[in-house]
């Protein structure tokens, strides 16, 4: 769990800051969102899943 929160300690405003142009600020954001669009991706995925198999009636 600690290694965890290590990757979890990032500090988007203040790479922003100090990003050398806009593209790097565009890299960082879209960065930082990853992993809710996967976990969001993951979560439609079970639901579909789940409602499929309540509907064969598994």
């Amino acid at each position: 769990m600690y290694i965890i929160s290590l990757f979890q300690k990032v500090d988007v405003a203040e790479k922003i800051k100090n990003a050398p142009d806009g593209g790097y600020q565009i890299g960082v954001l879209i960065g930082s969102f990853i992993p809710f669009v996967v976990l969001i991706g993951l979560a439609y995925w079970m639901y579909n899943s789940a409602k499929k198999r309540d509907k064969n009636g598994y």
